[in-house]
């Protein structure tokens, strides 16, 4: 057990805002826990549930400290901890604290990182896979021969669940705004593109399944797009609200259209289903067993962790093609 106290480096801010308002600072990090350990990170990933908590539509307390996912090597293991050792790799998905040189986790939340994946893919990865599962398995429990509908198929989540879709024996079309997007998505399988600045996805969708709609839709843009995505699905089959790049959540509207159509519509959280310990464990168990199957993590960008303000410029441009990583 290591009892002395360690000076770590972190992105924080003080107060909500732009992506001015993130600081490098440090802090001192107090003696470990009894069953927690703490982790030398290599990787943090960076999502858009961090600009969120920085512009404070889900408050932290302040200074608070974005990131939810990495990895690294453990460093010290506190007392009551009989299954992990100095030394070892991990990653972890939690509500916060990510963007920082050292951080210390329950070690019932530690996951280990098999000898097959990387501390890259381990740290860019976990979150968004954990999200896959529950998503595709958990949620829409898709099926072989069912289609699906990705929207922004060729950011970091659309990417995965392209290759986790294709992998349960499902059709998969993805929307994208560009031709070099729609290039990326059909390198990781993609069956069907649509670019949504060219063609109303609605049309084009029916088209695709003889009029019906698809089996699921997963939209990550949140607002009035909802209400489009919902008219793409087919009766019976469900829409799911995850995230909301747009800056809105889904209308009010949304549960009545639904219902019209007979469309099941979930709006879930990753960061709540996890925080049931069991649920947390299924979910990094499955993203593991993703990963070491050859599922990859495409990485539009990787920078140093004192550069956290940029990183959020970029993904708040919407011009990143993948995960965007925080390397210590």
């Amino acid at each position: 057990m290591n009892t002395q106290t360690t000076t770590s480096r972190v992105i924080q801010f003080s107060s909500y805002g732009d992506a001015t308002h993130l600081e490098y600072a440090s802090r001192t990090l107090a003696p470990l826990a009894p069953g927690a350990v703490r982790v030398r990170q290599q990787i943090a990933g960076v999502n858009y549930v961090d600009v969120y908590y920085r512009v404070g539509r889900y408050p932290l307390p302040l200074p608070g400290v974005p990131g939810v996912e990495g990895s690294g090597v453990i460093e010290a293991v506190g007392a009551d901890v009989p299954m992990l050792k100095a030394g070892q790799r991990v990653a972890w998905v939690a509500r916060s604290g990510g963007y920082a040189e050292h951080v210390d986790l329950d070690a019932s939340r530690v996951i280990a990182l098999p000898d097959d994946i990387s501390l890259e893919q381990g740290g860019a990865g976990m979150l968004r896979a954990m999200t896959g599962y529950l998503l595709l398995n958990h949620y829409a429990r898709l099926q072989r021969g069912q289609t699906v509908l990705v929207h922004a198929a060729a950011g970091g989540l659309g990417l995965l669940l392209t290759q986790w879709a294709k992998g349960m024996g499902a059709r998969v079309i993805g929307t994208v705004s560009s031709a070099e997007k729609a290039a990326l998505a059909q390198s990781r399988g993609l069956d069907d593109v649509i670019n949504y600045r060219q063609e109303d996805f609605i049309a084009r969708v029916h088209a695709l399944t003889d009029g019906k709609g698809v089996d699921a839709v997963i939209d990550g843009i949140g607002g009035q797009h909802v209400l489009h995505s919902i008219e793409a699905t087919r009766s019976g089959g469900m829409t799911i609200s995850i995230g909301s790049i747009s800056g809105e959540g889904a209308p009010a509207e949304a549960l009545p259209a639904a219902q019209a159509r007979g469309v099941l519509l979930e709006r879930p959280s990753i960061l709540s289903f996890i925080g049931e310990l069991q649920q947390y464990r299924v979910a990094a168990a499955a993203a593991v067993t993703q990963l070491q199957a050859g599922l990859q993590i495409d990485i539009a960008d990787r920078l140093p962790l004192q550069d956290a303000a940029q990183a959020h410029r970029l993904l708040e441009s919407g011009a990143v093609q993948g995960a965007l990583l925080l390397t210590l």
